[in-house]
Formats: structure tokens, C-alpha cells, sequence
């Protein structure tokens, strides 16, 4: 059993505005978070070296012998094979990104400083790796595969129910997962359905999907793959290639296409989002690295929901909008699609959202759960909140 951290390289910002509550190793991208991936090397431990306002939320484990990944990377079979070589004081490199370091506890404030052992460069010529937000959806089908799996080998699924119309041979379901009279079709890629999830009567959903605990798909929703429903999630509608981290709903019919969601977001009905422009030019985004806008190199780019946000009934978003942590979208027209943390209104007009006003609404979402709002999360937001000033 090994010590693994995870930690956030400089591209950080580049995973804004949904490692504003997590570190980048917290992020669900496929069936299982990143730290989850790295939990099953060895069942090791795995901890987090973020921001400092996140340590409470997130801690970080030192011992003496430790192994820090690049939070980025996906445990790779060739990368893990390379990870039990290391000797103590040797590192892993792609390029100049650092991928792995095993390293004692007497240097964790600057570890960089103190690799003094061998430095080779990766042979793994199948690397997964995260460098934006925009990955989440991109490479969500590449983690899917990799997830189902891992996490199918050895198992058996639950039988699929007698009137269940299945295409493929790739589907596995945990039990308590209910579904009835939906089509699945997985011949374009494997279908995972959680513990005690359900997929309501005349749903269509095409692989590669997942769905994690307690969450739901409504009655004849149609869902385009590469898509992940997070645990304790409703979808209705048509969604093509998201991903919800989870505790967040888009209950009611309308468009939602290559996005990433966060947690305790909440989409009213009818709300869109488009994912293409009608030039079919690349899509620009807000980049709180640069900041500014700049080009993504994609086509097709939806959204990025930042937790605790929500959309108005008959919300219509822009190609390509980034929307922050807290934050209330409503009203007529479309609004910018740049709308920084804690903002209410649309493109009729805005204004800043009251902390107290928001812990109010953030306390009954979450109880609705059986989640309490910790003062640990009053903590962190309240931390956002000030830092995201500058935007507003």
C-alpha cells in the first residue's frame, strides 16, 4: 500500500471555476473521481496538497515515504508499472510536467527543490491527461472505458430486466439500480449504472454513460454519450456528452451538450445551452488563467457551472459560457458568458449575491440530502467569495 498525494500543478487556474471547492484530484471525469482512480493501485492511501483554504475540506496525509502525482495524470497500467520503480528521491517527467515524485515528509513545501534522484522521462505512449476544464467532457468516453474496466473485472452485473430493449454487451448494473422499458445501447460504448439508480420508462441513452449512486434519469430523456450523471443526480431532457459531478439536477426538458456541472447546481426547466457556433468557428472562453477570453481549439463547447449555481425556467446560454461558484442565472435574452462567482440576474442586469442570503439557500439545498452545511464549508466559500471579488 503506497502514500500517494495528489497535487496541483501550475495549470490550476486552467480548471477554474470547479476546483474553486476542490482540488483538481476531487474532479469526476468517467464513472470515478481522479482520487479514486489512484485508490486502487495497491489500495493505497490518497490525499491532497492543494490550495490552503481547501486543506480542511480536503487534507493532505505525509508520511515518511510518499508518492506525489501530478493530479492531472490517469494511473496508467505502463505509468503505475514505472511508479513501482521509483526509488526515494526519483521522479517521473513528461516533458517539463512532472507526473510522479517519491519523496519523504521533511521537504513538502518545496519538493521540486529536493527531487535529487533519477529523472526519467515516461515510456507510456498512452498517457490520459487533463490540461483545461474542457477535458472533463472531452476525454470523458477515453475515461469511461478506462473506468468500466477497472471496476466491472471480476464482476458480475446485475441481469438486465426483461423489458429492457439493449443493444451491446457492454452494460453493467449494481444492485438496486431500477430500470423498465428504457433502450440502451452500448454498442458505442460501455453503460454503468450505479447502486440504487433509476432510469424511468422511455429513456434512450447511448454509450459510453455513466451513472453513479442514487441518481436518476426522468421519463423519456434522451442521452447522447460520452455523458456521466454524478451520484444523487436527476437528468431529463437530451444531454450530449456532460459531465455532473454530482448532488446537481437538470430535471425538465431543454438542451444540454458539452458541459461540465458541478455540485448543488440546479438547471430549470427548458434551459439550454449551445455547444456549436453557427460560423462553426472554434469556440472562445473566459480563462481565468489569461484573464480574459481565449480560444479552446474546440468546436463544440457547451458550458462550465461552477457548485451552488443555478439557471432561471427558459434559461438560454451561450456557446461556450462559464458561469461561477454561487451564482443565480435568470431573465430574458442571453446573458454573458462570462458571469463571475456570486452574481444574480442575466442580460438584463445583475447584481452581487449576499453571503448570508447565499449560506441560507446553501444550508436548505444541502439538507435536502442529508448533507449537512459544515462550517467548514462556510469557511471555504466565504474564502471564494472575496477572491472571486475582482470579477464582479
Amino acid at each position: 500500500m503506497k502514500n500517494i498525494i495528489l497535487f496541483d500543478d501550475g495549470l490550476y487556474d486552467e480548471f477554474l471555476p470547479l476546483v474553486y471547492t476542490r482540488p483538481i484530484g476531487a474532479l469526476r471525469v468517467g464513472i470515478s473521481t481522479i482520487k479514486e482512480k489512484w485508490m486502487t493501485i495497491d489500495n493505497s492511501t490518497v490525499s491532497f496538497f492543494s490550495k490552503e483554504y481547501l486543506k480542511d475540506k480536503f487534507p493532505e496525509k505525509w508520511e515518511k515515504d510518499n508518492y506525489l502525482v501530478n493530479a492531472r495524470f490517469f494511473p496508467t497500467s505502463v505509468l503505475v508499472e514505472e511508479m513501482n520503480l521509483l526509488a526515494s528521491g526519483d521522479s517521473i517527467w513528461s516533458g517539463e510536467e512532472l507526473i510522479i515524485a517519491r519523496v519523504g515528509n521533511e521537504n513538502k513545501d518545496d519538493f521540486y527543490a529536493h527531487l535529487k534522484g533519477n529523472k526519467s522521462e515516461t515510456k507510456d505512449q498512452g498517457l490520459i491527461k487533463l490540461s483545461s476544464i474542457w477535458d472533463v467532457f472531452r476525454l470523458n468516453g477515453e475515461a469511461i472505458k478506462f473506468d468500466f474496466d477497472e471496476i466491472t473485472h471480476g464482476r458480475t452485473s446485475e441481469a438486465i430486466p426483461s423489458t429492457v430493449n439493449y443493444l451491446g454487451e457492454e452494460i453493467f448494473i449494481e444492485k438496486g439500480a431500477s430500470l423498465n422499458f428504457v433502450t440502451l445501447n452500448s454498442s458505442t460504448g460501455p453503460i454503468y449504472i450505479g447502486k440504487d439508480a433509476e432510469i424511468m420508462e422511455g429513456a434512450v441513452i447511448r454509450g459510453p454513460f455513466a451513472m453513479l449512486e442514487g441518481s436518476g434519469v426522468k421519463m423519456g430523456a434522451k442521452i447522447y454519450g460520452p455523458t456521466t450523471i454524478g451520484p444523487y443526480s436527476k437528468v431529463g431532457g437530451e444531454l450530449n456528452n456532460v459531465v455532473i459531478q454530482g448532488y446537481s439536477n437538470k430535471g425538465h426538458d431543454g438542451f444540454l451538450g458539452n458541459a461540465v456541472i458541478g455540485e448543488w447546481c440546479n438547471l430549470g426547466a427548458d434551459t439550454n445551452n449551445s455547444n456549436l457556433k453557427n460560423n462553426y468557428a472554434t469556440v472562445k472562453t473566459w480563462s481565468y488563467s489569461k484573464g480574459g477570453f481565449k480560444d479552446t481549439g474546440l468546436q463544440f463547447c457547451g458550458l462550465a457551472m461552477g457548485d451552488h449555481s443555478k439557471t432561471g425556467i427558459n434559461t438560454m446560454l451561450n456557446t461556450g459560457t462559464v458561469i461561477g461558484v454561487g451564482c443565480n442565472v435568470y431573465g430574458a435574452g442571453f446573458p454573458r458568458t462570462f458571469i463571475p462567482s456570486f452574481v444574480w440576474g442575466g442580460a438584463e442586469g445583475r447584481m452581487v449575491h449576499k453571503m448570508s442570503k447565499f449560506i441560507e439557500t446553501a444550508t436548505v439545498v444541502m439538507a435536502r440530502r442529508n448533507i449537512e452545511f459544515s462550517d467548514t464549508d462556510k469557511v471555504m466559500l466565504s474564502h471564494i467569495f472575496e477572491e472571486t471579488e475582482k470579477y464582479r
